[in-house]
């Protein structure tokens, strides 16, 4: 039996417009609300990300993080 989607948790989230784009995206090809894309994501994170890339990937972007608050 699948597992229950219970939103039990609520959280104000910033995001840039690229990412809520892409988020929009992202929920509308799946049939999804961006609520149930962002579960998605974030339940199966170890497995849609690339364990080889995410490192280097996550090093560039605190590197930009102090410009892109400007």
């Amino acid at each position: 039996m699948p597992k229950r989607l219970r939103m039990t948790r609520r959280f104000p989230v910033s995001m840039t417009n690229d990412a809520y784009r892409k988020l929009q995206a992202f929920a509308g090809q799946a049939g999804i609300t961006q609520d149930e894309a962002l579960v998605f994501l974030f339940e199966n994170f170890n497995s849609i990300t690339n364990e080889d890339t995410l490192p280097h990937r996550l090093t560039l972007f605190k590197a930009e993080l102090a410009d892109r608050k400007k």
